[in-house]
């Protein structure tokens, strides 16, 4: 896959990922674009600052969510991006989107993504 930049201002979400202790910012994205859902190691920039990120693209079959959408966590990055405008480029799927049984298997998996994404180069 090349490299995709998806651009948009932080919208509010149901503030699952931060309940879960991996706070993201929710971008809303078209039906048709030209990505898999699933999880992607990811760059994000906010106010000229690059971040390491994981990102999901998809729709949250996990906590019943129906509208599909970009969620990223940003290493390192505190405060808050409500309303900022925000650049992400997926660059490197690690896995589809996929339905857990429960909220705290789904913290155990992203807590696996974000240190197999930390390790990639």
């Amino acid at each position: 896959m090349e490299p995709l930049r998806i651009e948009g201002v932080v919208a509010h979400g149901r503030r699952l990922g931060r309940q879960l202790g991996f706070p993201t910012a929710n971008l809303r994205v078209d039906e048709e674009i030209a990505a898999e859902d699933g999880v992607y190691a990811s760059w994000a920039e906010v106010d000229g600052v690059r971040y390491r990120a994981m990102s999901n693209l998809g729709c949250n079959p996990s906590v019943g969510g129906r509208e599909r959408r970009l969620e990223t966590h940003l290493f390192g990055f505190e405060g808050s991006l409500y309303g900022r405008r925000l650049s992400v480029v997926l660059w490197r799927k690690v896995r589809d989107e996929r339905c857990f049984a429960s909220v705290e298997e789904l913290r155990v998996q992203i807590a696996a993504d974000k240190e197999y994404i930390a390790k990639l180069r």
